[in-house]
């Protein structure tokens, strides 16, 4: 990670072990969490799916917060059912709404609808009392350079990403992902109090140095839209 020359304001918060790294963001995250219940009456966590959290979920599920003021939600998820193997939902009840964190209020992605846009109105209204601007977001990165469900070959993209884009989620349906999805769109994204980007292994270095090449083709890698002043980077090999 040092090798590699993050934007001015981008923080390196990196690690020799994963679970070290996923320790760390899990001190970060309820020590920022815990400030802001000082203030607000709720707080909210966006957190993304994959293999790459899992042990960040588990630490964080044993913080001493007032999780019950807590509203946990995916930045994306597949339109699955949460008792399939690829659902991010089942991932996030099994692995983070656990221990402590078992009081938290979970807001779903994943509604009623054969399709995304079929359950979109009732995305919405799921989401419809979550406090803006979201306290912590937890985003990951794939190898072409999505995050969340950004996806450089979703025609829904350019939509998403539009800075005066008035909607807080939108369908998503690229080619190269066997299941359609549903992910929130760029500016609740980008309003974030606290960004942290959590990746795992040295193919996400590769990519990220990739993203920072060409820093304004923001819709051939969506990672790049968010690689800005604030933006903190947890990374282990």
């Amino acid at each position: 990670m040092s090798d590699l020359r993050l934007p001015e304001g981008v923080s390196d918060r990196s690690g020799e072990t994963a679970d070290g790294v996923a320790l760390d963001l899990a001190d970060a995250v309820a020590g920022f969490l815990a400030a802001r219940l000082r203030e607000v009456p709720r707080a909210s966590l966006v957190v993304s799916g994959g293999s790459t959290p899992l042990p960040f979920f588990r630490a964080l599920s044993g913080k001493d917060l007032d999780w019950g003021r807590v509203d946990v939600l995916l930045a994306d998820e597949r339109w699955v059912e949460e008792n399939d193997d690829a659902s991010n939902t089942r991932l996030v009840r099994e692995n983070l709404l656990q221990n402590k964190a078992a009081s938290a209020r979970f807001l779903s992605l994943k509604q009623p609808g054969a399709t995304p846009s079929e359950g979109l109105e009732r995305v919405k209204a799921e989401l419809v009392n979550l406090a803006l601007p979201i306290d912590v977001l937890i985003l990951g990165m794939g190898n072409d350079g999505h995050t969340a469900s950004l996806f450089p070959d979703a025609p829904e993209l350019e939509s998403a990403m539009n800075p005066e884009c008035q909607e807080i989620v939108a369908p998503a349906t690229p080619a190269s992902q066997p299941q359609k999805r549903i992910t929130l769109t760029w500016p609740p994204l980008r309003d974030a109090r606290f960004t942290a980007l959590h990746l795992k292994g040295e193919d996400k270095l590769q990519t990220l140095d990739r993203a920072m090449s060409e820093p304004d083709k923001v819709l051939e890698m969506p990672i790049r839209a968010f690689l800005k002043p604030g933006l903190q980077v947890f990374w282990s090999p």
